[in-house]
């Protein structure tokens, strides 16, 4: 059946027709209503963080022994600490060291993860062997035991020291997606021509490898800020995260360890508490967004 003449003709249709897979991506990412919800909660969660000192004047590590455990006031929004701190701007603060952390962390997992994945799937053999295995024995340990292992031998844990332990210990799972994706295109048609005209390794991964595998990544990197920010969390309620005074949000929690201020002091737990649920849930609805945006047929199963 050949096409209706008008339709070769008419330019929406032809611009319909001709989309790139990044705007049909776009498209199927905006009608999402879950995603687009987790942008604008993440959107507020991020300028609250930002805008800290305009919301409140309060320094969130100066402590008062006269403001001990305070009651909320209009002075005080969510009242004060153990230590005579404010809650409310250790709330805005707080956001901060933990958006830093899971945003850094993932960032550099994610080079790790791609540099390492790039080089074991487009490289294969020996090189992919000794990638691979070092992934397995990172992934055989405990998590939490080797994270606890290295911040000891460490001693004093610095935000730059965390992310770092954060990274090198959560890089495997990445490499593998990233190694997997190069696998199945190392052998594609556009590889060999371009090898064939003499192009360099560096090119083709950067040309053709990175782009057609950029989808799983940028999914898997939202996702991973999610655990990120929740790994920072539990260290943090368990001692070995970012020390006091330094506010976040998982040593905020802490407190609640405390059976009189988990039961009289709610004002000092539930709220980062809310703030890391509905963070890390947004980000989660953004990165089910971004999956079911670059891979429809997910959505469908």
């Amino acid at each position: 059946m050949l096409p209706n003449q008008n339709d070769t003709q008419n330019p929406l249709v032809s611009k319909r027709k001709h989309k790139s897979p990044f705007q049909l991506a776009r498209g199927r990412f905006l009608k999402n209503k879950l995603a687009i919800a987790g942008i604008i909660v993440l959107t507020f969660v991020v300028l609250a963080a930002v805008f800290a000192p305009l919301l409140t004047e309060h320094d969130p590590r100066r402590g008062d022994l006269l403001l001990i455990e305070k009651a909320p006031s209009s002075e005080h929004i969510l009242g004060t600490d153990s230590s005579g701190r404010d809650n409310f701007s250790r709330l805005l603060y707080g956001a901060r060291i933990s958006l830093t952390v899971g945003f850094s962390a993932m960032l550099f997992t994610l080079i790790i993860g791609i540099v390492t994945g790039a080089v074991a799937g487009y490289y294969g053999g020996k090189t992919d062997n000794i990638i691979m295995r070092i992934a397995d024995l990172v992934l055989a340990l405990p998590f939490l035991v080797l994270a606890l292992t290295i911040i000891a031998i460490l001693g004093k844990v610095t935000i730059t020291i965390f992310v770092t332990v954060i990274a090198i210990t959560s890089w495997p799972t990445l490499t593998r997606i990233v190694r997997g994706t190069f696998l199945s295109l190392r052998e594609q048609e556009f590889v060999l021509g371009a090898r064939a005209i003499g192009a360099s390794d560096f090119r083709i991964i950067f040309k053709h490898f990175i782009p057609n595998a950029i989808g799983p990544i940028i999914v898997n990197a939202t996702l991973m800020m999610a655990t990120m920010i929740i790994i920072e969390s539990a260290l943090s309620f368990i001692g070995f995260g970012i020390p006091q005074p330094n506010p976040t949000w998982g040593n905020m929690i802490s407190e609640a360890q405390n059976i009189r201020i988990l039961r009289d002091h709610p004002g000092a737990w539930i709220p980062p508490g809310i703030g890391i649920l509905v963070t890390v849930l947004a980000i989660n609805f953004i990165g089910d967004g971004l999956r079911d945006a670059f891979d429809p047929k997910s959505n469908r199963r």
